[in-house]
């Protein structure tokens, strides 16, 4: 009878986390950066922004019931194209052992900023373990953290948490990302490898414009120093 109850728990996780479909992620994706950003005193800043080679975005992680301690999220990957614009988005898949949930919740958005070629690269494996393969640390918050951190200077990877309406840096040392091969196959109509979406060489779908907006809204040198100047 436990066996039983167990294997309908996990029918039954896996069916709620795969029961929205990609484009519906990725409108949400949208929705998350844009709350996010638009907070300035309490948000991601936006020069680490402007500086970042690519953002992942990973709505609603939860807790796998099914799996003790674990959790599960799956998400999206922009990364810059050859004219420092924002290209095709391409799935990705969390996982991890303990995540921590630190603000609380059983919900959380993550986001995660990769700083240099390095981290970028590694997004373009078939699996790669944040801490272990890229170093990665908990992003600063506010328009003028990032001054006040050295952060920047040694992680490949910047990463935040959003939960019950609070926002933080968070370490996810331990968390896996992979590419979501089923979630592509949906955007773009056929299976893709992340290599091949993120390469250029595919146009972002109508659903990544509200997404690629946000990016190009808080990521621009204008944008940037143009708050640096009201700050003056």
């Amino acid at each position: 009878m436990r066996g039983f109850v167990v294997a309908m728990s996990l029918a039954l996780s896996g069916t709620a986390l795969l029961a929205d479909t990609a484009k519906e992620r990725l409108t949400e994706a949208a929705s998350v950066m844009t709350e996010i950003m638009n907070t300035p005193d309490n948000s991601i800043p936006q020069d680490l922004l402007a500086k970042a080679e690519c953002v992942v975005i990973v709505p609603g992680m939860k807790k796998a019931a099914f799996v003790v301690g674990g959790e599960y999220g799956r998400g999206f990957v922009e990364c810059r194209n050859t004219n420092r614009g924002w290209g095709a988005p391409a799935a990705v898949r969390m996982e991890g052992g303990s995540l921590g949930f630190q603000i609380g919740g059983s919900s959380t958005d993550l986001v995660m900023l990769v700083m240099n070629q390095r981290g970028m690269t590694k997004l373009l494996e078939d699996k790669f373990t944040l801490g272990a393969d890229a170093a990665v640390a908990a992003g600063p918050v506010g328009r003028n953290a990032a001054a006040n951190t050295d952060a920047k200077m040694t992680a490949e990877i910047l990463a935040w948490s959003r939960s019950k309406g609070l926002f933080a840096g968070v370490s996810l040392k331990g968390a896996t990302l992979r590419p979501d091969q089923d979630q592509n196959e949906q955007l773009y109509g056929k299976k893709m490898s992340n290599k091949e979406v993120l390469s250029g060489s595919v146009s972002a779908p109508p659903e990544a414009r509200a997404l690629i907006s946000t990016l190009d809204k808080y990521s621009s040198v204008r944008d940037t120093n143009a708050d640096r100047s009201k700050d003056k």
